[in-house]
């Protein structure tokens, strides 16, 4: 779910029905958001617990608020929450991701807002110095900071968005885009029942001089993968990403609760 991704656009008529993509990375508005309060886990490939999370979102006059907050064993915070619209397309109105502690090398604060095209990252340096970085960009109208997984459940698999843009912090703000396949689809159980998700890969496109060097010294960064069960009710059950630059691939899972006797 850091995944962590900004803006989509509409289409009309029937192009809505069938959750088309006009234009690029743009998304028509099928499935609309509201409240929810869903629990994770954060997991490295071997299956070893990191953290415990909420996904946690409102709805307020036209806006939805979602934030995603996994609290560490070891201390650490990830925490990320965007503000989207939701108007016949998706559009992200800001996005700010904190993640502090020793499971990050590196503590950082990205801010993204879209009205103003700016973008700041707090960060601090390998001596522990205070920085701050700020860019403005012309917002692409598929920024996809903090909404990739709804963006992939408004779409059928055959017709997602090829590429989507996002802005990452390296440490200073960077616009890079993100190129969409689908791997197919996957079997998952709920108790004795088998379902069926889409695999989705998400490989991060640098671009220029820097992404024509990155394979060459080890530095691109490893693909992404998001799970989206395939029903009537498409929704989010798992995913993969490195969280940092230079990171392994850690899990995200649904997780139940447990109860007291």
């Amino acid at each position: 779910m850091q995944m962590t991704l900004n803006r989509l656009l509409a289409v009309g008529g029937a192009a809505v029905l069938l959750g088309s993509t006009p234009v690029g990375g743009q998304v028509a508005v099928t499935r609309p958001e509201g409240s929810l309060h869903g629990f994770l886990m954060l997991r490295t490939q071997d299956g070893k617990r990191l953290a415990d999370g909420d996904v946690l979102q409102t709805a307020r006059n036209r806006s939805i608020t979602t934030r995603v907050l996994f609290q560490f064993l070891d201390g650490s915070t990830y925490d990320e929450t965007t503000v989207f619209t939701q108007s016949g397309h998706f559009h992200v109105v800001s996005d700010r991701l904190i993640q502090k502690g020793p499971a990050f090398p590196q503590p950082t604060d990205l801010s993204v807002d879209t009205a103003s095209g700016t973008a700041v990252v707090r960060y601090t340096t390998d001596r522990g110095e205070p920085k701050t970085s700020t860019e403005h960009f012309t917002m692409p109208p598929d920024l996809a900071n903090g909404i990739l997984p709804t963006m992939l459940k408004n779409v059928r698999p055959e017709a997602a968005p090829k590429k989507v843009s996002m802005i990452v912090a390296t440490p200073a703000p960077r616009l890079v885009r993100i190129a969409i396949s689908s791997a197919g689809e996957d079997t998952f159980q709920i108790g004795s029942s088998s379902r069926r998700a889409t695999h989705y890969v998400l490989k991060v496109e640098l671009g220029g001089a820097a992404g024509a060097i990155a394979p060459l010294i080890g530095r691109q960064p490893p693909d992404s993968h998001i799970w989206i069960s395939r029903d009537d009710a498409p929704e989010f059950v798992r995913g993969e990403q490195p969280f940092f630059d230079g990171a392994p691939l850690w899990r995200i899972e649904l997780a139940s609760p447990t109860w007291s006797k």
